[in-house]
């Protein structure tokens, strides 16, 4: 089973169901932080509605003063999903990934869970045949996208903002689209 499938299916089998992140963030913050990742929970939101931000970046190892010059790309993305409607309409249960005609069905198998898992994967892939790159590193991932989206992504960005913080590049997995698949990409 490959490296990107298996986590997929380690994040769909914990029931992330918004503002609850059930593990999901832990389990990606340990296998970021032995890559060298500085992982920190920026979690926010009313008690009623805690949500769970993990800010996540590998920092270049190179002097300070050549540090302004080094850009960070980020990988953006959400481990929460809508509610699953009743289980009895469902072929399997909604948080056992499952296999069928080639294609994993599980809550968050496309949306995107899946994304994330690739996220990590490439990442893990890309450090290991370059060590040390030229740019920074990071993940922004929240469980506060298929809610309201008021203490996720754009808290995080405002707290990174406020000490100076840039973020130069941004990939989100997120299958969105309003007529085919890509329609969405913005530079």
């Amino acid at each position: 089973m490959s490296r990107t499938l298996h986590l997929a299916e380690q994040l769909i089998s914990l029931p992330s169901i918004t503002p609850e992140d059930a593990g999901c963030l832990d389990l990606l913050a340990a296998r970021l932080a032995p890559l060298g990742f500085v992982c920190e929970r920026l979690d926010s939101g009313p008690d009623s509605f805690r949500v769970s931000n993990l800010w996540s970046k590998r920092p270049t190892a190179h002097t300070q003063q050549a540090q302004a010059a080094i850009k960070t790309i980020v990988f953006a993305g959400h481990t929460d999903v809508v509610p699953t409607g009743p289980l009895a309409q469902w072929g399997s249960h909604p948080f056992t990934p499952t296999h069928k005609d080639g294609k994993l069905f599980g809550r968050g198998a496309s949306d995107m869970k899946t994304s994330i898992a690739a996220f990590v994967v490439a990442v893990e892939e890309f450090l290991a045949a370059h060590p040390d790159p030229q740019i920074s590193i990071a993940f922004l991932l929240t469980s506060d996208e298929e809610g309201p989206s008021i203490d996720g992504t754009k808290v995080v960005v405002e707290q990174l903002k406020a000490r100076g913080e840039t973020l130069d590049y941004c990939i989100v997995g997120e299958p969105t689209s309003v007529k085919q698949t890509g329609d969405m990409i913005k530079n």
